[in-house]
C-alpha cells in the first residue's frame, strides 16, 4: 500500500515563496497521477494542482503562474513550489495520488497524505 508523507511546510510572508514535498513509499508512483490539495480552516478541501504520469500539468485559477507541480521518480517524490504567496494561501496541503489524470475532484484519489500547514503573513 502506498505510503505518502508530506514536508516543507511553514511560515513565510505574502510574496514569499516555499517548496513542500511529498515522498512516498510502499510502491511506484511512475503509474499514478498525483495531485495536490489544499484545506483552509472551515473550508473545503479544494484542489491546486495535478501531474500525469506522463508529465502533463494541472492547475487551479487560483494559483496558476504562481505555482509549479513536479515529480521525481527516481526519489519517488512530488513537489509543490509556491511563489509569490498570498495569505489566501494559507492552508495545509496534502498530497494525493489516483488514477485519473489531472483529476480535481478529492474523490478520486485513492491515497492521501497527513498534510504539511503552510501559513502565509501579510
Amino acid at each position: 500500500q502506498l505510503h505518502l508523507v508530506e514536508s516543507g511546510g511553514g511560515l513565510v510572508q505574502a510574496g514569499g515563496s516555499l517548496r513542500v514535498s511529498c515522498a512516498a513509499s510502499g510502491g511506484s508512483i511512475s503509474t499514478y497521477a498525483m495531485a495536490w490539495f489544499r484545506q483552509a480552516p472551515g473550508k473545503e478541501r479544494e484542489f491546486v494542482a495535478a501531474i500525469s504520469w506522463s508529465g502533463n500539468t494541472a492547475y487551479a485559477d487560483s494559483v496558476k503562474g504562481r505555482f509549479i507541480i513536479s515529480r521525481d521518480y527516481a526519489k519517488s517524490t512530488l513537489y509543490l513550489q509556491m511563489n509569490s504567496l498570498k495569505p489566501e494561501d494559507t492552508a495545509v496541503y496534502y498530497c494525493a495520488t489516483g488514477l485519473v489524470a489531472g483529476a480535481t475532484l478529492a474523490r478520486l484519489y485513492d491515497y492521501w497524505g497527513q498534510g504539511t500547514q503552510v501559513t502565509v503573513s501579510s
